[in-house]
């Protein structure tokens, strides 16, 4: 499986441990996570929906009686199942290499609220590791063009260049901040053992 793939079927497990939704529901808020530079079809979604309730992680819940007085048709609301609830327990502790890649990053921090403070500080510290990565690796790389350059060229790759280093500083204000309340929190739970 894809790690685009596993990416959807975590974010369709974290946005029905909420509520039952069915798929116009899911697909909306599936694009207001991801943003507007990946938009996801009806072709993408439904057999990721196939698949995770063949898998037993989710259930066809009900229907929309109140679409079809609209559309004719009625929508299949879907719901996680237990089995659903600990795949999306395991994704969101996961704090491996593939919790910082550019879209599991994001499906992470979506759900930042659910897991605990060191879970989200190793996250966020894996995070800024592969950004440092790029960066350097952008530095490098600006440093060995050859003149003539094309202007735009320059341009693209130093607003690309911009960008890391603004989400890298971002990173640092997120993880001084979790680490400030990670050490607040086993203060607390020092002094009352």
């Amino acid at each position: 499986m894809g790690k685009r793939t596993e990416t959807l079927e975590f974010a369709v497990l974290g946005l029905l441990s909420d509520t039952p939704l069915h798929g116009y529901e899911l697909r909306k808020r599936l694009n207001l996570m991801f943003g507007p530079f990946r938009v996801f079809s009806y072709g993408t979604l439904y057999p990721c929906l196939r698949r995770l309730t063949e898998a037993g992680y989710i259930r066809e819940y009900g229907l929309d009686h109140t679409a079809a007085e609209c559309t004719g048709r009625h929508r299949i609301s879907y719901i996680l199942t237990d089995d659903g609830a600990t795949r999306l327990a395991s994704n969101l502790s996961d704090t491996g290499p593939s919790a910082w890649d550019d879209d599991q990053f994001g499906v992470h921090f979506s759900f930042f609220s659910r897991v605990d403070p060191q879970t989200r500080l190793r996250i966020l510290q894996g995070r800024r590791v592969r950004l440092a990565e790029r960066l350097a690796a952008v530095d490098h790389s600006l440093s060995q063009l050859q003149q003539p350059r094309d202007q735009y060229a320059v341009v693209l790759q130093q607003h690309g260049r911009d960008s890391l280093e603004r989400e890298v500083g971002w990173l640092d204000e997120l993880i001084s901040a979790e680490s400030t309340d990670t050490n607040t929190t086993n203060a607390r739970s020092t002094r009352g053992n």
